[in-house]
């Protein structure tokens, strides 16, 4: 059976990204309005008549095109901000409430027929973080902090070209900076996601920053294990991650003697991937961990995790296209 797709937005980067992943495969027919991309009668139409539609567009379009979705039977994969902490949506990190004896995320995301796609820094701080919250290691109302770094292709059209015309190629732009923080304000659009999820009562003191690279991903959280009320080890909290992701696909502990031989983590090291993987780096007979993620934002951050939860919703193989 073939499933009818449509890409509202394939002209963005995330959306070029999926199209690229999806329009080699037998099993996908998609719909491609060319010139007619922004023709509010020819999206309607697209949008009404797939089997699913992803949405890769900003919050205000993305809500504008659901509200044109009037055939009850369309599944719908949104990538914006829009509906990620709206309880009538699933959230699409599947490996993020897995097994435990009770519906994992991805047997509610194959039943579901809305679904909103993570952001690429919630994917890897909600890896880490949600395991420890859950087993009681992290309280709730712990204040947790995360520092991450993303390739520029994170901050859309914009910041690439900003960070790929060369200097002096145009008004404004002198030199390229090797690092950038944001995300001064400490109002994030991420933070409430990543605190709704993880299960966190607080919000979360998020500190974002670009590096000179296209893609590729690091989220780091630091905690002192000593100040927390179990005082657990550097094992416990890694047996805790091992444990949540038992058997995960996409999703990577490494082991404590692997992390403890590096010397660095490479931020692109899984780029073009749909895989996470977690290291747990301390002293095991110390008070500090430093937990870390790394990603590809345009893959398991973006493209990967929506054609991932395209695949559940089908009904198809969770892996189809993303190996």
């Amino acid at each position: 059976m073939t499933h009818t797709i449509f890409i509202d937005g394939e002209a963005g980067t995330t959306g070029l990204e999926i199209r690229e992943r999806l329009e080699a495969r037998g099993d996908l027919e998609l719909i491609l309005l060319g010139d007619r991309r922004r023709d509010v009668a020819a999206r309607r139409e697209a949008l009404n008549g797939a089997d699913a539609v992803i949405l890769c567009l900003p919050d205000e379009a993305a809500k504008e095109a659901v509200a044109m979705i009037a055939n009850p039977g369309v599944r719908v994969i949104d990538a914006s901000t829009a509906y990620r902490v709206d309880p009538a949506w699933t959230y699409g990190f599947a490996e993020m409430a897995h097994g435990a004896g009770r519906m994992s995320q991805a047997e509610k995301i194959a039943g579901a027929t809305r679904v909103s796609n993570p952001g690429c820094y919630p994917t890897g701080f909600i890896g880490l973080v949600r395991p420890l919250v859950s087993a009681g290691i992290i309280p709730a109302g712990w204040p947790v902090t995360v520092n991450a770094v993303s390739g520029y292709s994170g901050g859309g059209k914009a910041m690439i070209a900003e960070f790929e015309a060369a200097p002096g190629s145009s008004p404004g732009v002198t030199k390229r900076d090797a690092f950038r923080a944001y995300g001064l304000s400490l109002k994030h659009k991420h933070v409430p996601e990543m605190t709704l999820h993880t299960g966190l009562e607080r919000p979360v003191l998020f500190a974002p920053a670009v590096g000179a690279y296209r893609q590729g991903m690091l989220v780091e959280v630091p905690l002192q294990l000593a100040a927390l009320p179990s005082s657990p080890s550097v094992e416990v909290v890694h047996g805790a991650l091992v444990q949540a992701y038992a058997d995960c696909r996409f999703v990577e502990v490494m082991e404590l003697e692997e992390s403890e031989a590096l010397t660095g983590i490479d931020p692109e090291g899984l780029n073009g991937t749909n895989s996470m993987r977690l290291h747990v780096f301390g002293d095991r007979a110390g008070e500090q961990v430093r937990l870390v993620a790394l990603l590809d934002n345009l893959g398991k951050g973006a493209s990967g995790a929506a054609v991932q939860n395209l695949n559940l919703m089908l009904g198809l193989g969770e892996g189809t296209g993303l190996v």
